[in-house]
Formats: C-alpha cells, sequence, structure tokens
C-alpha cells in the first residue's frame, strides 16, 4: 500500500531553521524529521507519495527516487488551501488503492499505533491533549468509531484530538469539506467527519504522538526519543 506524506508547508513557527531548510529535513537528533517518521511505518506500506512544496527541490534531492527502501512520487502543491487539496493532489495515485496512510512530515507518531491503523481501515488515529483547541476534536460512539470531529474549535467538547496518522480508502474523495470560517482552508479532518457520518471510522488512540511546531518543539522531541530509546 501507499503512504502519503504531507510535506509542502513553509515551517513558519520554526524559522528560523526553515529560512533555507524544508521542515521535514530539519534535523532531530542527527536526521531529518520526515526520517524519523518514515521509520515508523509498517512493511505494509511499500510506496511513498510526498506532497512537496516550499523548498521542495531539497526533499527531492534528499530522499531521490527511493527512500528506506521504498519507491517515492512526488506531487507539488503550488496553492496554500489546505490539508484536503494537498491530499486530493495525490488523487490519481490513490484511486485504484484499497487503502493508503496518511501522515504530516513534522509529526512522530507510534510504530504499533500506525500498524494497528492500516489494519483497522478506514481509522484515525487520536490522542489526549492539553490544548484540544489548535486540533481537530474528536467525539467517540460507544462502538469505538468516530462520532464528529470539528477543526479547531472554540469551545472544545473533548480533549481527543485527531493526529495526522489516518489510514482511509479513495472514497473520501467523495467528501470535500467546506472552506474553515476562520482559517479559510479546507481541512482533511472536516472531509473525515463528513465521511464518517454514513461510514465506520475507527478512532485508535495512539500512547505516543508529538507535533514538531516549533524549535521549542524540537528540543522537547530531541529529550523524548532519548527517553524512549
Amino acid at each position: 500500500m501507499k503512504a502519503v506524506i504531507l510535506a509542502a508547508g513553509e515551517g513558519i513557527r520554526m524559522r528560523p531553521l526553515t529560512k533555507t531548510c524544508p521542515k521535514p529535513l530539519v534535523l532531530l537528533n542527527g536526521k531529518p524529521l520526515l526520517y524519523h517518521l518514515v521509520k515508523t511505518f509498517p512493511e505494509a506500506v511499500t510506496e511513498l507519495i510526498l506532497v512537496i512544496g516550499y523548498l521542495g527541490e531539497k526533499i527531492v534531492d534528499y530522499c531521490g527516487s527511493e527512500f528506506l527502501g521504498r519507491p517515492v512520487h512526488y506531487v507539488w502543491q503550488k496553492k496554500k488551501e489546505g490539508t484536503f487539496p494537498a491530499l486530493k493532489l495525490a488523487e490519481s495515485l490513490l484511486k485504484d488503492e484499497e487503502k493508503f496512510f496518511i501522515a504530516y512530515a513534522d509529526d512522530l507518531l507510534n510504530p504499533e499505533a500506525v500498524k494497528t491503523c492500516i489494519e483497522k481501515t478506514p481509522s484515525v488515529l487520536v490522542a489526549k491533549v492539553e490544548r484540544p483547541e489548535r486540533f481537530g476534536v474528536v467525539t467517540v460512539n460507544s462502538d469505538g468509531s468516530i462520532k464528529s470531529i470539528i477543526e479547531k474549535p472554540e469551545h472544545p467538547s473533548s480533549d481527543l484530538v485527531i493526529t495526522s496518522g489516518c489510514s482511509l480508502t479513495p472514497e473520501i474523495f467523495d467528501y470535500p469539506p467546506p472552506m474553515h470560517p476562520t482559517k479559510k482552508e479546507f481541512f482533511l479532518s472536516e472531509a473525515i467527519n463528513l465521511f464518517a457520518q454514513k461510514n465506520k471510522v475507527w478512532a485508535i488512540e495512539t500512547k505516543f504522538w508529538f507535533p514538531v511546531g516549533t524549535p521549542e518543539d524540537l528540543k522537547k522531541a530531541e529529550k523524548i526519543l532519548k527517553e524512549r530509546r
């Protein structure tokens, strides 16, 4: 199966590190963030699709046509319209797939959770956080399926949020989300919410998820990885 990695952002909050380096290639314990992400993928992932934009040519130079034993396809995102349009750029490479995995290039994931997520498609990885209003807030049905996902709500209904990892089918492209009223972007999480109203989408709670957004986060991630080892 294929894994789509969304890696087109400018990483503004990561500056000055991202002035000349794309965020996915920022080093964490001597290896790029992208390397740490792909290392969490199970053997079931046999191909990579990288959606690139800002300084994307450097990502192409780093990964080449094969990265960590997997063929790589590149898709360029020229407009900043959100995560759903970014995924849709890869639709032609995914339309014949039974399922595919999706992740953000700057998130650290748990290998066991990723494996479970893929095995239980369609599903999303979820985690409890201190500031859920920054993410897609998730409510869950009694059977463990998604009841709703609301992106960046002013008043979160829970502390459970969707992380970057999700395993979906091509049907997701039939559920384009509306533009977010304040962020003015089209979020993948809201497409998944629409899909979940008519289909079972399982919430897989992960024991570890760390989004790396700032230089301070990078320092915390270095410490966390050393402790986990």
